[in-house]
């Protein structure tokens, strides 16, 4: 797929990042993720992010990861682009990103580097080290440690073609506004904070039209539903689901530090498509947490429809 092809496909629909399955054992169950993606791709999201952040990359080892992209590529051939997760330090990064292609992903998503903090010089050439050993096109997330500014991604945006999108999970408006009207329509803009749905509204005013959606793991049939109210304006339906699912969903999932992957897996469960549990140093959600959960979902009816 060329990165411009990409890009558009980016900013047309609902995108999503899918679940990493395991076994009880902590192995990669290839089987079960394929069964996962078969059951998500008729929903409708128009791009998936294979070992995302929700796909728990930061757990998986290098020949895990390419397990993963080769299973979701082959899956998904032709039905719906896969966008893989990359990310470490700059040498890591780009071998990540190699793995990709080669395994027939069809952009990147450079996920934040390693712990220590960084210069905007550093994190130019980061990137533009990682953009110039692919071909694909290429997004960034602003998150963690990597928080660009409007003038580091200008110098990116004229030294990286194929450098395609934008992805922010900082949540700074300042900083979103800045970049936005500094780069126009040279990027597609992604919403990247956990639980979008909440900001969605709030960050189309900002330039950012599209978003990843995690309950779409778990509630596809709601996820797309929200998202097609959110675009039609449809303000009663996007708030009926917030004040329902969404805002009590939060409240579940600040319960627990690095809840934001469990209660994913643990909604997948409840809807009879688990993909087992969360790798250390995760944790899964404690019993009473699920039940809860449970109870949130059943108030949103079946999922069995498609969009």
């Amino acid at each position: 797929m060329h990165p411009q092809d990409l890009k558009t496909a980016l900013q047309t629909g609902l995108l999503s990042f899918p679940l990493t399955d395991f076994d009880a054992d902590h192995q990669f169950n290839a089987r079960g993720y394929a069964q996962r993606l078969e059951w998500l791709m008729p929903y409708g999201a128009t791009v998936l992010f294979a070992a995302g952040g929700t796909g728990e990359f930061f757990s998986l080892e290098p020949v895990e990861f390419t397990e993963v992209i080769k299973v979701a590529a082959q899956t998904c051939k032709g039905r719906v682009p896969i966008v893989a997760g990359a990310g470490g330090a700059t040498r890591l990064a780009i071998q990540y990103a190699q793995a990709a292609e080669a395994a027939g992903a069809q952009g990147i998503l450079l996920l934040p580097h390693y712990l220590t903090e960084a210069s905007q010089e550093g994190l130019i050439a980061h990137v533009q080290a990682v953009c110039r050993s692919v071909k694909l096109g290429v997004i960034i997330y602003n998150r963690g440690a990597c928080k660009l500014t409007a003038t580091s991604l200008q110098i990116l945006a004229d030294t990286c073609p194929n450098l395609i999108g934008f992805k922010d999970g900082l949540g700074d408006i300042e900083r979103m506004v800045s970049i936005y009207q500094t780069l126009g329509d040279r990027f597609a803009y992604l919403g990247g904070l956990p639980t979008a749905e909440v900001y969605c509204h709030a960050y189309r005013a900002l330039g950012v039209p599209t978003y990843s959606s995690a309950v779409f793991n778990f509630i596809p049939r709601t996820a797309m539903q929200f998202y097609n109210a959110y675009r039609d304006g449809d303000k009663a339906t996007t708030d009926r689901l917030l004040q329902t699912f969404f805002l009590p969903y939060i409240a579940l999932r600040n319960q627990g530090e690095g809840y934001a992957v469990s209660i994913v897996k643990a909604g997948a469960t409840i809807a009879g498509h688990s993909a087992g549990p969360v790798r250390p140093p995760l944790s899964d959600l404690k019993p009473a947490q699920v039940e809860t959960l449970r109870g949130l979902i059943a108030l949103l009816g079946s999922q069995d429809q498609h969009y």
